[in-house]
């Protein structure tokens, strides 16, 4: 396996790396629709690789080791990507954040080291660029994600919370 920048020819790979992770998504509490966004998710890995931000992870023969999941990849060899940026909002901050955005493997290739290559290259990259600190979003539904994410060093930063407008505990009284 093998790690290296995303190029222009494997947009609609990408695409498709990211309606399955969407889709895997929904199971922890996405609202995410998976196909319904391939066009936006599209444009954005294009604008992500055009500076650079998108890299893949593709089955070769490197020491890592090839076919190291139980079914083949796609016709293009990619197994995970990770999209990363600098964040750049409205407000002044005392730190430069990178941001990973999107990371998959798919599950064949998983607890393999496929996930934590990518990440640590990500990492390298947004150092390299500038950062200070790299944050990222993870389901709180996602166990698994979250240890990952854990193992490496990630820690909560900021907690999102979220209430269903169709939950028993909202009603027009309660404004």
């Amino acid at each position: 396996m093998r790690v290296s920048s995303a190029a222009f020819s494997d947009l609609d790979a990408l695409a498709d790396l990211w309606v399955e992770l969407a889709a895997d998504q929904r199971a922890f509490g996405s609202h995410l629709r998976a196909d319904a966004n391939r066009t936006s998710i599209r444009e954005a890995l294009a604008r992500h690789v055009a500076a650079d931000g998108v890299l893949v992870a593709r089955e070769g023969d490197e020491a890592a080791g090839s076919g190291c999941g139980t079914e083949p990849a796609d016709a293009d060899g990619l197994v995970g990507f990770v999209m990363f940026d600098i964040e750049a909002g409205a407000y002044e901050q005392d730190a430069t954040r990178g941001m990973v955005r999107n990371l998959f493997v798919r599950p064949a290739y998983r607890n393999a080291g496929v996930g934590t290559r990518l990440l640590a290259a990500a990492e390298d990259a947004l150092g390299e660029a500038g950062a200070d600190t790299v944050a990222l979003d993870v389901l709180a539904a996602n166990d698994a994600a979250r240890r990952f994410y854990r193992r490496h060093g990630y820690r909560p930063h900021r907690v999102e919370l979220e209430k269903s407008m169709r939950s028993d505990t909202h009603s027009k009284e309660d404004g």
